[in-house]
């Protein structure tokens, strides 16, 4: 034996034994992530901000007001208005207990020293049956939730026969903090239940269906470690709901990279008897096309960083760490796994060396089939459909207003309705004004030349700066009242420059015209960014364009189907301003992924048999995959409507519909037809198609079928 001989033996056994380790090493390091990133993903409900200003950029002036509160001498409060109704008409003993329960929440929860506004002041209202005490918590107390039990606590002890509701800004602040508690693992659970029920009947296996599900959870918790780290280190704003998002995309994706990879593994296994290095070829032909769905994903998020909202801002960073650590998951610890577990793993469907397979399926033979004999008919009949469900874009809708946000109405919300019944003057919640203490008269004067305001009480006064509470006669939420409180606004401007309003309702507004300004902003940058990846995966100007338009086509479909079921049947109070750019995001950058799983399949065959027999058989080979993997992304965000939330139930059933959509319709008639239409001329400016070798070679009138 040769010694170059024996070194080289020597050298292939060293590689095999590393081969063999890969695996365990593998999954080593992925014990060790988790290990390091449980304690930082704990930590992430401690950096969460649901609070509505805090969503807002920092030029709104709801928001500058809560900055110039800090500024006065007790500082930014959280009001709590206490509604009290007896029928009746209210006895003497009612209005007794009111002033003792505002004395005791001023005595327990006010700040030392400092005497609150309206002290010992019970509102009666006209008509006798009701009444209202406002008590003001310092913010050094924390969040509302933190104590909200305690508070309602003490005015539990009254008469019989006393209706009593604690509301206001800092009840219905506490409210919301209360819904959003576990949401967290609300979701997990659902959605984790919902990908292992789609997961059992795709691969009727008592085991592999666990292994992409354990894979998600682990890049979940990486997920939510990343994103605590960001908060920390860039001071994003991360709510529950982007939190609750962070969750879906991260088991939606896992899993469709995870039936990608191991539809392409069970066809290697038959044609290779060792596991490891079918999964070896099977990486390789599966990891380009996922790392460009996720690239895809990644740059329309990326495109969220250009928001005035600051929530909208922070779901960028956050979601693309989300769908970074599902790709990292399932290229790495899900491929090991799959490696050490072998052929067993499929059990009892385990795909046998040398056996051909199940073959094309019949069902995408015969779709592939008739898309392709009847191409215009297909194209049509697809837009016709899509142009129908696109006429519901012509529902009237309103603004989500706060009150209604919420499925299950809590006690602030309650409290909220019950005040205008018997105080006519007082629409809703209180408006803040902050101006110069200089000019003080000319603000009041100002403020009360403007039509509703009922009451203007002049509050603290304190480094320059001078604070009014104003009450308008307008319902919370309304036309009238956000009318009302931009006429505030330019009256009191015209006054002092730097006067500023803010307050509820004030913010609901900041809130609706941001999102219209960043849907202006955000949905032609997003089309922009997503046009240009799709450009450089596919080599091709006309195949990003046409892929674009499908999408967007579908989009519009979409969100007219959800708006005429989310107001004509399920009866939702209005959509939340910032539905339509996070569902156009998501249904784009997620449509445009199945799209690129046909389409690069499409390319890479076209090279061969051309572009008519290269979509057939991409058709036919990715079919049955693609439609799993949307299903079950569809399954996972439809998992949203389980929440207790009007926002998250309304972005759940639109991203769930939409990709149910554009997997069914216009992944699988639309972009096909039009593809046949236009055979080679997609590809332009490249010529992909090979030159004809004979007169029987296939051509673009006679496909090869797979």
């Amino acid at each position: 034996m040769s010694p170059s001989w024996g070194r080289g033996l020597g050298a292939g056994t060293l590689m095999s034994r590393m081969s063999k380790a890969l695996p365990w090493v593998v999954i080593a390091i992925w014990v060790g992530l988790i290990a390091g990133a449980l304690p930082l993903a704990a930590q992430l409900d401690g950096v969460k901000s649901d609070s509505v200003v805090d969503y807002l950029p920092s030029s709104a002036q709801s928001t500058q007001v809560t900055e110039l509160e800090s500024k006065l001498p007790r500082g930014h409060d959280y009001e709590f208005v206490v509604v009290y109704v007896r029928q009746s008409g209210l006895t003497q003993a009612d209005q007794d207990t009111a002033t003792r329960h505002l004395a005791m929440l001023v005595a327990k929860f006010g700040k030392p020293g400092v005497a609150p506004p309206n002290e010992g002041k019970v509102d009666l209202a006209p008509d006798g049956k009701a009444a209202y005490t406002v008590a003001s918590v310092p913010v050094e107390r924390g969040a509302p939730a933190t104590y909200v039990e305690d508070f309602r606590a003490v005015v539990a002890d009254r008469p019989a026969g006393l209706d009593v509701w604690v509301t206001g800004p800092g009840g219905i602040e506490a409210d919301i903090d209360t819904v959003f508690d576990g949401i967290d693992e609300t979701l997990l659970i659902a959605a984790a239940l919902v990908v292992a029920v789609i997961l059992m009947l795709t691969y009727r296996s008592p085991l592999l269906w666990l292994i992409p599900l354990l894979c998600a959870g682990a890049a979940v918790v990486l997920s939510q470690a990343g994103a605590y780290l960001l908060v920390k280190a860039f001071g994003l704003t991360v709510s529950d709901q982007n939190s609750a998002i962070l969750i879906i995309l991260v088991f939606g994706v896992a899993t469709d990279y995870a039936l990608l990879l191991v539809a392409r593994y069970r066809e290697e296994l038959r044609r290779d008897h060792r596991p490891r290095t079918a999964m070896a070829v099977a990486w390789r032909r599966s990891a380009p096309a996922i790392v460009a769905s996720a690239g895809t994903v990644i740059a329309g998020l990326i495109c969220l960083l250009a928001a005035d909202m600051n929530s909208l801002k922070g779901l960028g960073p956050v979601a693309t760490v989300a769908i970074l650590a599902a790709l990292l998951a399932m290229l790495t610890l899900f491929p090991a796994i799959l490696v050490l577990l072998g052929r067993p793993a499929f059990w009892p469907r385990i795909p046998r060396y040398g056996d051909p397979g199940p073959g094309a399926s019949s069902l995408w033979s015969r779709i592939a089939g008739l898309v392709e004999r009847r191409r215009v008919p297909a194209v049509a009949g697809s837009l016709l459909v899509l142009g129908v469900m696109a006429l519901g874009l012509l529902t009237p809708t309103s603004p989500l207003r706060q009150m209604d946000q919420f499925r299950d109405t809590p006690e602030s919300i309650s409290g909220l309705k019950v005040i205008p019944d018997h105080f006519p003057d007082i629409g809703g919640q209180p408006i803040i004004v902050i101006g110069d203490a200089a000019k003080t008269d000319p603000l009041r004067a100002a403020a009360q030349t403007v039509q509703g305001v009922t009451q203007l009480t002049k509050g603290q006064v304190g480094n320059g700066l001078v604070e009014f509470t104003v009450l308008l006669r307008q319902k919370p939420d309304t036309p009238a009242e956000y009318a009302a409180i931009k006429e505030l606004r330019s009256k009191l401007g015209a006054v002092d420059p730097t006067a500023r309003l803010g307050g509820p309702s004030a913010q609901n507004l900041d809130t609706i015209d941001a999102a219209a300004a960043d849907e202006r902003k955000l949905i032609p940058l997003i089309l922009l960014v997503v046009t240009l990846v799709l450009g450089v995966l596919l080599r091709s100007i006309v195949a990003p364009l046409l892929l674009i338009l499908t999408v967007v086509v579908s989009f519009a479909a979409a969100l007219g189907v959800m708006m005429f079921l989310f107001t004509q049947v399920l009866g939702l109070p209005g959509l939340d301003p910032t539905l339509v750019v996070l569902g156009f995001l998501f249904l784009v950058a997620l449509g445009v992924d199945y799209n690129i799983f046909l389409m690069s399949r499409a390319r890479e065959e076209s090279t061969q048999v051309g572009t008519a027999s290269g979509v057939i058989k991409a058709l036919v080979t990715t079919g049955g995959v693609i439609t799993s993997a949307g299903v079950v992304l569809a399954a996972t965000f439809g998992a949203m409507a389980t929440l207790p939330l009007v926002f998250m139930i309304e972005l759940g059933l639109l991203v769930a519909f939409g990709v149910l959509l554009d997997t069914l319709l216009v992944r699988s008639v639309l972009v096909p037809g039009l593809a046949l239409l236009l055979k080679g001329r997609i590809w332009w400016p490249a010529r992909l198609d090979p030159a004809p070798r004979s007169a029987s070679a296939p051509s673009e009138d006679r496909p090869v079928h797979a």
